[in-house]
């Protein structure tokens, strides 16, 4: 039976499962081509009529996995709100193939020439890294003060929490820093960043979907007064993105500039970890107000995440501090010390390199078990050692970026060139 759910049409997402009940169906499913894919889009006339949209080269990062089937479509941004039913119609003309379990299309803007004509959208396909990195759809180039603030109207500064790999409790922090600073009295939200791995909707304990009033606009979600918005309430949590570069870029633009924040005064952004396409878009298209560096204390994360704080040098995001995070296990029976990841790496580098060391949090089974519950140490035992650090830890961070957003509400987003 093959049936459609749809999940939002501000997402530019629509998910098409088959249910595969035979050998034969299954054995096909493994013999799906990109030039099956190709010809099939063929059929799918471009947005003036007459040329398809494969022969005008509006397709690209197209991905195919185990019967999973993902593309972007390449668009004028003045016209990407109107093609939606483009989108829908090669979406669906894809999922009509035999062997094809889900369909994943995504509405992408690329670049425009110095003269106003678009750039043909070979151009930018495959280049998402420094000095080629496609302008996402819906971001307008600053053309003076303050032109990029309007990508995220209402929302007064963006931190940005990140970590050169993962595994260091990036998102536990994030989670953690966004709840002290709502206890401070600070409006929050929370943008999940992290496509392939969103973690916030088990985090913050949110369960369903955005609702969108307009069709339109995003509602965010909502759990201890921060709101959030994350991929994983578009998609069910045991499904893998196999989404590229572009299509990355395209959802997180989305995530900002199509979500109803309202008026905040921070927007805590937990970052996926590496230096990637997320990273970039994020660097170059947001006016970020700093960038929060979390590691473990051991040699190899304090490499990694020596690579993560360069990078927001080199794109002039000011780095507010390291905090050191699995500095110390404390035994719960005994209360000996163990430094099991080592001890005091973090401050050390930040000391090496001039930067704010904002605190150190313990390697700690509380931390993890209400994390995993839903319910954020900060929220669940306000009181306990564990939160007062955390709340020590946002002290710090907003006592930093005050100052900055006092002085001009955040840099300007910045071209990123290779020298």
């Amino acid at each position: 039976m093959r049936g459609k759910q749809p999940i939002t049409s501000v997402m530019f997402v629509d998910r098409a499962r088959v249910h595969i009940g035979r050998k034969m169906e299954i054995s096909r499913m493994a013999g799906i081509t990109e030039q099956q894919i190709m010809e099939t889009l063929k059929g799918v006339k471009g947005p003036e009529g007459g040329v398809d949209i494969v022969s005008a080269g509006m397709i690209s990062g197209l991905v195919i996995k185990d019967g999973n089937v993902g593309f972007a479509i390449e668009v004028d941004p003045k016209q990407g709100p109107k093609l939606e039913p483009l989108r829908k119609e090669a979406e669906q003309a894809v999922a009509k193939l035999d062997g094809v379990l889900s369909v994943t299309a995504v509405l992408t803007a690329h670049r425009e020439s110095p003269s106003g004509n678009s750039a043909p959208a070979q151009a930018n396909a495959g280049h998402a890294h420094a000095g080629h990195a496609p302008k996402a759809p819906g971001a307008a180039q600053a053309s003076g003060p303050g032109a990029a603030r309007a990508l995220v109207p209402g929302v007064r500064s963006i931190i940005a929490v990140a970590s050169g790999k993962g595994g260091v409790g990036k998102s536990t922090t994030t989670t953690n820093i966004a709840l002290a600073l709502s206890r401070m009295g600070l409006s929050v939200g929370i943008l999940d960043a992290d496509i392939y791995g969103p973690s916030q909707p088990r985090m913050l304990g949110i369960s369903g979907r955005p609702n969108s009033p307009d069709g339109k606009i995003l509602t965010p979600m909502e759990n201890y007064g921060v709101k959030c918005m994350s991929m994983g309430f578009l998609v069910a949590e045991d499904t893998p993105m196999i989404w590229r570069g572009p299509m990355v870029q395209s959802a997180l633009q989305q995530m900002l500039r199509d979500v109803a924040w309202g008026e905040l005064d921070v927007l805590v952004v937990d970052m996926p970890p590496g230096t990637g396409d997320a990273q970039l878009t994020m660097a170059q298209q947001v006016p970020l107000t700093g960038a929060v560096i979390v590691s473990t204390p051991q040699d190899i994360a304090l490499i990694d995440a020596k690579k993560g704080l360069n990078m927001f040098r080199k794109v002039d995001v000011p780095v507010l501090g390291i905090v050191e995070n699995m500095s110390v296990f404390v035994c719960p029976n005994c209360g000996h010390e163990s430094h099991i990841f080592s001890h005091g790496g973090a401050k050390r580098e930040a000391e090496r390199l001039g930067m704010e060391f904002l605190g150190e949090m313990p390697l700690d089974i509380l931390i993890r078990e209400t994390s995993d519950s839903g319910r954020p140490v900060v929220v669940s035992d306000p009181d306990g050692a564990q939160a007062k650090a955390y709340m020590a830890i946002a002290e710090r961070i907003w006592a930093k970026a005050k100052p900055i957003i006092e002085a001009g509400g955040g840099r300007q987003a910045p071209k990123i060139v290779m020298q």
